[in-house]
């Protein structure tokens, strides 16, 4: 689970009650909730999610920034991943690219289907991260530990479930809690097996190497063959 506190916002008590012009957040967080509250007068009360998304958002994967709204314009953020093909028992490395960064939801979903659910697991999080659990799985997401700065050295590594044919991975990623961008997605990992994956897996070297491993018996039968 992750750490909440709830802040009574003073400054903005200042600013309605005294007519200042001072505006603060006691609350530093990526991900948080903003209710009005009639306490005296209507002041803001902030449940703040410094330690990490809640699970509210594992499915539409949007942080709880009342008043504020996702960047419109195209995410500082690419998604990488260290293979192209899905296998059994085989972890695979994601990292996200781009600017620094402060908070972070990231998930893996079936290109199959419009499904939300998140799936696989997540193996043990880089420092400044942890689990969130989603899809009714404790380590079925991914998300920030705290504030600190993470960048494109925050690797995680994925394990992907038996009988999955296509994921892809998606992303929501705060540089600041004004500051976020939904919908970052990865390109399409497909299932492949032992050899097939080797051949598909975007590697044409050693694809080709393959082939001329194959070919070599046949050359030298050939060779020996009475003519």
């Amino acid at each position: 689970m992750w750490s909440r506190r709830s802040c009574f916002v003073l400054p903005c008590i200042e600013k309605h009650v005294l007519g200042g012009n001072r505006m603060g957040n006691c609350c530093s967080c990526a991900w948080s909730r903003v209710h009005l509250t009639p306490l005296l007068v209507h002041g803001h009360v902030h449940e703040c999610f410094p330690n990490g998304a809640p699970t509210s958002a594992c499915d539409d994967m949007v942080p709880r920034h009342t008043g504020v709204q996702p960047q419109p314009t195209p995410a500082p953020y690419t998604i990488l991943t260290s293979t192209k093909t899905l296998q059994t028992g085989q972890p695979i490395t994601v990292t996200i690219t781009g600017t620094n960064y402060r908070g972070v939801l990231l998930e893996a979903r079936s290109a199959a289907s419009t499904s939300t659910n998140a799936l696989g697991s997540w193996q043990l999080p880089p420092p400044d991260t942890k689990f969130l659990q989603c899809s009714g799985n404790k380590e079925g997401a991914i998300t920030h530990a705290n504030t600190n700065v993470k960048d494109d050295t925050t690797v995680f590594t994925w394990l992907p479930p038996n009988n999955t044919t296509t994921i892809y991975f998606m992303a929501t990623v705060a540089q600041q809690r004004t500051v976020y961008w939904l919908n970052i997605r990865s390109g399409t990992l497909i299932q492949g097996s032992e050899g097939i994956g080797l051949a598909t897996g975007g590697n044409p070297g050693m694809a080709s190497r393959g082939f001329l491993l194959l070919l070599a018996p046949c050359m030298l039968v050939s060779q020996m063959l009475p003519r």
